[in-house]
């Protein structure tokens, strides 16, 4: 090759490798409120309101294979759902469902989706579980597919990461409060409580804290990522599909810094709700939403921004079995589901659909993206916030963030300690998993974060 010609393409090649390893972000946002008269997790949907609720999420690319984290404004995604939605924005992205998180927000007045749940509603011809019909849930996985395809060729580069977090006032507490002779649980305090004495106890065990990570190109914001515990009840059962308070701070935010698409994920709630400070009055869910909203202002408003390259960003999975109540059985489970009337969440049905999606030797991935100094697990079901605080406490030179509320096929996940204190949270109607559930999620916590 001509000598001159020799130093122009190494330049090219090296430029086409710096610009292959180049960090870019690609948003994505679609409508996944459900239509009038259709099913959603308790009620059929009799009004639409101006607040509509969203999948939306972030391609990071870059950095290896695209990672994709998703977020939804619906009760959960369970098992064959949840397989389902991964995969499919996956092969939109061009990545393998291992480098893709869907998580949901768990609101109440929204539709839940689990295809394995819905296969056995035909199998069995049990009559009247019309919000496991996967049309319409199947429609949004395409909606968010095809947006990511479109948003792809249109990816900012990124520059730099930011980092905060601020406390969050009068918006969590801890529904387990309430102490009976022999360390059982007492009444719980949820969403919402009109019960004084309940009310007049403290907090109770939170994380107060809500993390903001945002992505930046140059002094431009792309993308910013909200984390917070804390179940997303004000009221509901009235047929208005609502992305309720965490989805208007989000809005809020939104419109506050327009340039940048807010995703917001519920972290470790399983055991948080804001029974003291919501009796269920509507104008309290304002209220929590400008509460949670001026907490996630203060945690943009202090972030430190700090550059970031593709050797800065990692993604590890760990794939773990987690062990099936033993009080479930596959036959009593389908006898129950025969006999039984048709109720929202959590039913006979989600329940023997996580059966046998666990009997057919599926795992759930425990995954964590790293951004520099910061940590993001990626966590199933209904966290208790104890495993939340319990990652934080791991690393306490990072900063550790949490989304639950991925694979919902467990339900509710508490800690080893909380079974035998009984409650609604780990009774046989709410939790599908057994205490030994600690070990195994602490377990890949550790490996995630790398805890010696």
């Amino acid at each position: 090759m001509n000598r001159i010609l020799v130093p122009v393409f190494l330049w090219l090649v090296s430029t086409f490798a710096m610009a292959q390893d180049a960090l870019k972000l690609a948003t994505f946002d679609v409508d996944a409120t459900p239509p009038l008269g259709s099913a959603m997790a308790y009620d059929p949907v009799k009004r639409v309101d101006e607040m509509t609720l969203r999948c939306r999420g972030i391609v990071l690319l870059g950095a290896g294979e695209p990672v994709v984290l998703c977020a939804v404004d619906w009760i959960g995604i369970a098992n064959g759902g949840h397989d389902a939605f991964r995969a499919e924005l996956a092969k939109a992205a061009g990545t393998s469902p291992g480098r893709v998180a869907v998580h949901t927000l768990h609101q109440h007045d929204a539709p839940g989706c689990d295809f394995t749940a819905e296969a056995i509603i035909k199998e069995l011809g049990v009559q009247g579980y019309t919000r496991f019909s996967g049309d319409f849930h199947r429609t949004v996985i395409a909606r968010a597919a095809d947006a990511i395809r479109a948003a792809l060729p249109n990816a900012q580069p990124v520059s730099h990461y930011g980092y905060g977090e601020a406390i969050v006032k009068g918006v969590a507490s801890n529904r387990r409060v309430e102490q009976m002779p022999g360390g059982r649980i007492g009444r719980m305090r949820g969403s919402s409580c009109k019960v004084p004495e309940l009310i007049a106890l403290p907090e109770g065990l939170i994380d107060p804290i809500v993390s903001v990570l945002s992505f930046w190109n140059a002094d431009k914001p792309v993308a910013v990522l909200s984390f917070y515990a804390c179940h997303p009840q004000s009221y509901y059962r009235l047929g208005i599909p609502s992305p309720d308070f965490p989805g208007i701070a989000r809005f809020i935010r939104g419109q506050d810094v327009n340039m940048a698409l807010h995703v917001h994920f519920n972290g470790a709630g399983g055991n948080v709700a804001a029974g003291k400070y919501n009796n269920g009055a509507q104008e309290n869910r304002i209220i929590l939403a400008s509460r949670l909203a001026a907490g996630m202002r203060e945690a943009f408003d202090r972030s430190e921004k700090k550059p970031v390259v593709a050797a800065d960003i990692g993604w590890t999975s760990v794939p773990v079995t987690l062990p099936v109540a033993p009080h479930l059985n596959e036959e009593d489970l389908i006898a129950k589901l025969k006999a039984g009337q048709p109720k929202g969440y959590i039913s006979y049905a989600d329940q023997l659909a996580w059966v046998r999606w666990s009997k057919a030797g599926n795992q759930i991935d425990i995954r964590c993206l790293r951004v520099g100094d910061t940590r993001v697990l990626q966590m199933p079901g209904e966290l208790f916030v104890e495993y939340q605080l319990a990652a934080k406490k791991m690393c306490p030179d990072l900063h550790v963030m949490m989304a639950a509320y991925g694979q919902y096929g467990p339900g509710y996940i508490g800690t080893a300690a909380a079974y035998p204190q009984g409650g609604y949270e780990v009774g046989p109607t709410s939790s599908s998993v057994a205490p030994e559930v600690e070990q195994v999620l602490t377990g890949a916590m550790k490996t995630l974060l790398e805890v010696k």
